[in-house]
């Protein structure tokens, strides 16, 4: 009986329309392959398009929290009497999360005066190697954090404290250009610096002097010493819990805590940093974040709808396919039920053909829907997705779902075929 059985199974497999089901499910599947990938990995890829709005985490003086509502009005007592240790800098990158800290700068404003006009003076990173005990060839600073920024001229080098840029408003005004030699002043300070680039994209920045933060710390004597930092973080888009902990990080449970705190929510890396770096207060700049989620539940929502819709209507084809075939091979049901043949064992000859299919066709197919996830993904991203193995998986288990759903649904038509029928007149 076995033997029999894998001889129809075989036989079966060279029919007419296993081609057709073959191409439907390559192409259900090659469809579900490439969304879930892109769903899979979309959460990155958004997170480094974000990266164009610059940092999602500001952390600042601990003293900056201790905020004051009179008539409706915040007041911060404290917010400028208070700074961070710039020795401290480097914990930002030593937490659990650190591999996920793709860049941050220090930043330090005064109000002083270029050639004897009043303007804000903001000193801060541009390229500055920070030496890690795991990467000693860390670089950082506002070439990285600010991807968007576009500077006629030159970045000021670190290690040149002299040298500053001016934001493109601010030198339109002053009419200063590119190599101009200036006078930076701060009460009793001055400092001589040069001009070596007019910053160009920085609708903030664009009314202010760039400077090193060195020089910053010179002109107003607080050597060592910075108002905020700027951090980039490669984050998960939030969900209920991330929510939650931002609201009342106290009512989670032991369980909820741990799967927060070893998840990459903007939240719980701000939370590790504001822990690792004295006197800090470390705050999600959820403007970033939020929309981070937003584009991702609706792009992953919209993924889902396509794969479920996909899945349900190969499976109405994969169903249509199988009673056209149970009608062309009526005459064999017919017998095979005359000779004894269970109802369950015709339907599993069936079923089994269908997912030996499924598994085939779902195996190309998925590697096709890998492929059209690059396109896709290089069209949207100029760069091209990574692979989810996942998603592989999951293609050809839908793949084999579809066949098995496709046979059940065609199962009626096996049962109410009876050999009185079949052999009538014959």
């Amino acid at each position: 009986m076995k033997n029999m059985f894998l001889l129809m199974v075989k036989k079966s497999l060279t029919h007419s329309k296993n081609f057709l089901m073959f191409l439907t499910i390559f192409l259900s599947t090659a469809l579900i392959a490439c969304m879930l990938n892109i769903t899979l990995n979309i959460g990155n890829k958004v997170a480094n398009e974000l990266r164009s709005y610059g940092s999602n985490i500001v952390m600042l003086p601990k003293s900056s929290s201790l905020n004051i509502e009179i008539s409706g009005r915040n007041f911060m007592p404290l917010a400028n009497e208070d700074y961070l240790n710039e020795n401290d800098l480097h914990l930002i990158k030593e937490i659990f999360w650190q591999n996920n800290i793709l860049a941050f700068a220090p930043f330090l404003e005064i109000s002083g005066f270029i050639n004897n006009e009043k303007v804000q003076i903001t000193g801060t990173y541009f390229d500055k190697n920070i030496k890690l005990a795991d990467d000693p060839t860390f670089k950082t600073g506002v070439i990285n954090l600010y991807p968007f920024w576009f500077v006629n001229g030159l970045f000021p080098n670190d290690e040149k404290i002299d040298e500053i840029m001016v934001g493109e408003k601010l030198a339109n005004r002053l009419k200063l250009n590119v190599g101009d030699n200036v006078v930076l002043n701060f009460g009793q300070n001055r400092e001589n610096a040069k001009i070596v680039g007019i910053l160009k994209g920085g609708d903030e920045a664009s009314g202010k002097v760039i400077a090193n933060l060195k020089l910053v710390q010179k002109l107003s004597n607080k050597e060592n010493l910075y108002g905020k930092a700027e951090i980039s973080a490669m984050t998960i888009p939030e969900n209920d819990l991330s929510v939650k902990a931002r609201r009342n990080l106290d009512s989670l449970d032991s369980l909820e805590y741990d799967t927060w705190y070893c998840s990459a929510y903007a939240g719980s890396i701000a939370y590790q940093i504001e822990d690792s770096v004295p006197g800090s207060i470390a705050k999600v700049v959820l403007s970033v974040s939020g929309v981070q989620s937003e584009i991702t539940k609706k792009i992953q929502n919209l993924m889902s709808i396509v794969t479920i819709l996909a899945l349900i209507i190969s499976a109405l084809c994969i169903t249509s396919l199988t009673n056209g075939e149970i009608l062309i091979r009526k005459k064999e049901i017919g017998l095979l039920k005359a000779l004894g043949a269970k109802n369950i064992f015709i339907f599993l000859e069936f079923c089994c053909k269908n997912v030996i299919i499924g598994i085939i066709s779902g195996i190309f197919g998925a590697l096709f829907g890998y492929l059209l996830s690059f396109v896709i993904g290089y069209k949207l991203f100029a760069d091209f997705i990574g692979v989810s193995f996942t998603a592989f998986v999951l293609s050809v288990i839908f793949g084999i779902l579809i066949c098995i759903l496709g046979s059940i649904l065609a199962l009626k038509n096996i049962l109410n075929l009876l050999p009185a029928e079949v052999f009538h007149g014959k």
